[in-house]
């Protein structure tokens, strides 16, 4: 199992403000774009697929699939940084895995948000487990 480990607090402006607000009541946003009507991930307000500001917050599912993932094994506390494709969506975000056996992971496989905590910080960073 790899060890728990605490996240940088984020930066939180106006802009990103609800988004972290959320993470506090353990929910992840996905902005979607009422112009061109696709998601994006990170909670900018612009949408960078077509630069309409006419964009809002919506409930992630919480379940993705591994899209591509690789283990960190020098690093002082060994860690697994992906991308998760988020069920429902074309958005792979990058992220954590945590809670598993590294040599366990695969790419396809099932995983479910776990927000884990920063520090110094009321705010949560989503990462995933395997289901």
């Amino acid at each position: 199992m790899t060890e728990q480990t605490l996240f940088p607090a984020p930066t939180v402006d106006p802009e990103t403000e609800e988004f972290w607000n959320a993470t506090r009541e353990g929910i992840l946003l996905v902005r979607h774009c009422k112009s061109c009507e696709s998601a994006h991930y990170y909670p900018r307000t612009i949408c960078p697929h077509c630069g309409s500001d006419d964009t809002y917050f919506e409930q992630a599912s919480g379940k993705g699939t591994i899209y591509s993932y690789s283990v960190m094994r020098r690093a002082k506390i060994p860690y697994a940084l992906a991308y998760v494709t988020l069920e429902g969506t074309d958005i792979s975000m990058m992220t954590n895995i945590i809670d598993c056996n590294l040599d366990d992971l695969s790419v396809g496989q099932a995983v479910q948000l776990k927000f884990s905590k920063t520090v110094d910080s009321e705010f949560q960073v989503p990462t995933f487990t395997p289901v």
